[in-house]
């Protein structure tokens, strides 16, 4: 594999990664977002595919975002009268963000970043090598 072979392929897993890290960060942010008006619903937590995409100029597959979905799943509810939000029986529909999960995904992401970041430091040295022999 050539060096800038194994520098596009990091470098797509650094672009995938850090797009996987704003949609966490942005359904962490959102996590206690409300509804605006009585029985309407709140944030809904986002979802980020994969697809690997045959580059053909590098010969060979890259990572890319595929879409960033919606997370189908049924909003919980909470007995909240005051809140501006609530319905006619007094029921706020939350958004459906695990805080818990999200900091796992969020964890995962991180070391797959780390991991890209490290291929990349690693050929970066194994060029520079090369350049000095020569």
């Amino acid at each position: 594999m050539e060096f800038g072979t194994s520098l596009a392929i990091s470098a797509s897993g650094l672009s995938a990664q850090s797009s996987r890290l704003r949609v966490i960060a942005e359904n962490l942010a959102n996590a206690d977002s409300t509804g605006a008006s009585p029985g309407s619903n709140p944030y809904q937590r986002q979802t980020i595919t994969f697809q690997d995409e045959y580059n053909q100029s590098l010969n060979t597959n890259l990572v890319e975002v595929s879409r960033i979905g919606t997370d189908q799943s049924s909003f919980p509810t909470k007995y909240d009268p005051s809140n501006p939000a609530a319905d006619a029986q007094g029921y706020v529909k939350l958004p459906n963000v695990n805080s818990f999960v999200e900091l796992m995904d969020m964890q995962q992401a991180e070391r797959s970043y780390d991991a890209n970041l490290s291929v990349m430091n690693a050929t970066r040295g194994m060029l520079t090598c090369t350049l000095d022999l020569i």
